[in-house]
């Protein structure tokens, strides 16, 4: 199959602030397809999250990362991730209006079915496109990689509309198994679609390469694993292949 796989970098506002996303999709498919919403992780939307949405548009989607932070910005260690994180977390009414603006952004793309769409996160990102189905964004689905599961936003019974799928590794010390059972007991009580894959032995940060070198640089249980990494990847794919 040939491909032809066009990016761009796409300037949006959140309120007054410029956002600055990436779209990436194939231009040798004709018509409207399926758009996928990708958010990053703590450090913001770097080569990673860039790679995702290649990889994402490889399957025949439009991809469209979004930047959580505002101007692009990029952590270049984890205090100032935390600090961009937390600037996020600490005002979710901004967070949910930025969401809410990617999501926006996504279906005004010319090839975007705006009928069939879903978002992906990894980490904060998890816990970002979470709350995209918690408070009733009209997604097809919702993928989770290690994201944090606590919740901010009680969802009614039978409001969540998308269907959820939840990879958490089995020996992520930051995300417990504990929070995961949290999520399902909150998933049941709001009557949701949802799956959760267990990577055995997989660590919090199971799908990204540079985990490895993050935890040696500053001492942080995280941990690559390339088998969880490929069957986190095709249970997300047989999702979408699923709901689209």
């Amino acid at each position: 199959m040939s491909m032809n796989i066009l990016t761009n970098r796409i300037e949006y506002m959140v309120s007054d602030v410029s956002h600055q996303g990436y779209l990436a999709y194939d231009d040798e498919i004709a018509g409207i397809r399926p758009g996928v919403l990708i958010v990053h992780e703590w450090w913001g939307l770097n080569e990673y999250i860039v790679r995702r949405a290649h990889m994402m548009a490889e399957l025949g989607y439009v991809a469209l990362a979004v930047d959580m932070y505002g101007g692009g910005q990029l952590a270049v260690d984890t205090d100032q991730a935390g600090s961009l994180m937390n600037g996020v977390l600490g005002d979710m009414e901004t967070g949910t209006e930025a969401l809410k603006a990617g999501y926006d952004l996504l279906i005004s793309q010319p090839a975007v079915d705006s009928e069939r769409t879903a978002a992906i996160g990894y980490c904060f990102g998890g816990a970002m496109v979470l709350h995209m189905a918690r408070i009733g964004l009209p997604l097809s689905a919702v993928a989770s990689f290690h994201g944090a599961l606590g919740s901010f936003y009680s969802a009614a019974p039978g409001s969540i509309q998308p269907s959820i799928l939840v990879c958490h590794g089995a020996a992520d010390s930051m995300i417990t198994m504990d929070d995961l059972a949290g999520f399902k007991q909150e998933m049941d009580s709001a009557q949701a679609d949802y799956e959760v894959l267990l990577l055995e032995g997989a660590k919090h940060g199971f799908s990204n390469p540079q985990a490895d070198v993050n935890a040696q640089k500053y001492g942080i249980d995280l941990g690559y694993q390339q088998q969880a990494d490929e069957q986190s990847w095709a249970a997300m794919s047989a999702l979408l292949n699923k709901v689209f």
